[in-house]
């Protein structure tokens, strides 16, 4: 059953990253940097990668000789070289091979590589294939948003701007190399993860902050309600759910204990979030509130601003997100 488990688990977290990177499509997405080994991430994503790609081309790893850290969003990462990977097998409708590399690059290496950018060691990301390669009027417009060479309805022109917005939001550098009719090779340099940030990763994990105050979830969605309900409450916490706002609205009134947080989705039928935090601020004024949603307006409120007196937390959440932010919050309450 572990097993089971396991590939449940590590597909629910790959789901999660999907819907942010769906998010982060439409706006900036703060990125959530960590500290990840590039070629892990790598051979993690062969399997994928192979299914992305026809069987008539050959996936080729070159893994570097030392450890290649950095210090990125890791489903961002992922994003990147799925994009590179799903071009180049484009630039190869009769087949070929794509070959992703890793090596590190010190300090005094710079100058071979023009790409890389400011001073200390860096880790070099090759993307290559043997296809059709990009000429040079091409490759001078390749990173603008909606620019592509591919048949209309086929492409959007949005895969290289991305990546090139992700690379340059994570600290690194991006170009390409390419000869047409031989192949194209992408380079993204990005700086090598510190000492202290690689001893900092390993420190094992806190202990999942718990407690006992009292919690009213507001969440329209079934399912996430009783999930949140039943982490909350393994945390330790006595928990009133309330499907909507007049729900919520009914137990506030006729519970006759304090109720220490509000913890409500923004977007629900009837009362917003906020306009239910409003009114509840009303009846109990000491009540603290955690907004909730997967929205990418969702920490902004009906007059466009926030709520500087509450917290936001952004689905899809993890069991580890929502225990800190509820703490978080309700320690806000004793400052």
């Amino acid at each position: 059953m572990r097993t089971d488990l396991e590939a449940i688990h590590s597909a629910g977290l790959r789901a999660a990253s999907l819907t942010r990177q769906l998010l982060a499509f439409s706006r900036h997405q703060v990125l959530c940097p960590q500290v990840v080994e590039l070629d892990e991430v790598v051979h993690g994503m062969q399997d994928i990668l192979r299914r992305l790609i026809r069987e008539d081309v050959e996936l080729i790893t070159a893994p570097s000789e030392e450890a290649a850290t950095i210090l990125i969003d890791r489903s961002q990462l992922e994003q990147i070289i799925m994009n590179l990977a799903i071009n180049a097998r484009d630039a190869m409708p009769k087949g070929g091979a794509l070959t992703i590399g890793t090596m590190g690059i010190d300090e005094a290496a710079h100058a071979a590589h023009r790409g890389c950018s400011g001073k200390g060691p860096h880790v070099m990301l090759t993307v290559a294939d043997n296809g059709t390669g990009i000429d040079a009027a091409t490759q001078a417009r390749m990173f603008e948003p909606f620019f592509t060479t591919k048949p209309l309805g086929t492409g959007t022109g949005l895969g290289l701007s991305t990546v090139f917005g992700i690379v340059r939001q994570s600290g690194g550098t991006i170009w390409a190399e390419s000869v047409v009719g031989r192949g194209t090779t992408f380079f993204i340099c990005f700086p090598r993860a510190t000492e202290a940030s690689v001893a900092a990763a390993k420190r094992p994990p806190r202990r999942r902050p718990r407690g006992t105050e009292t919690i009213l979830l507001v969440e329209d969605d079934e399912a996430v309600r009783l999930l949140t309900t039943k982490l909350l409450k393994q945390a330790g916490y006595n928990v009133l759910t309330a499907k909507n706002a007049r729900e919520a609205e009914s137990l506030c009134e006729h519970h006759p204990s304090p109720i220490h947080l509000l913890l409500t989705d923004v977007v629900m039928p009837g009362n917003s979030g906020w306009k239910l935090a409003a009114e509840l601020r009303a009846r109990r004024p000491d009540i603290r509130v955690l907004y909730m949603s997967g929205y990418a307006d969702g920490a902004q409120f009906d007059n466009g601003e926030r709520d500087a007196s509450a917290s936001f937390l952004e689905k899809p959440i993890t069991p580890d997100a929502l225990a800190r932010k509820v703490k978080e919050a309700l320690s806000e309450a004793a400052v």
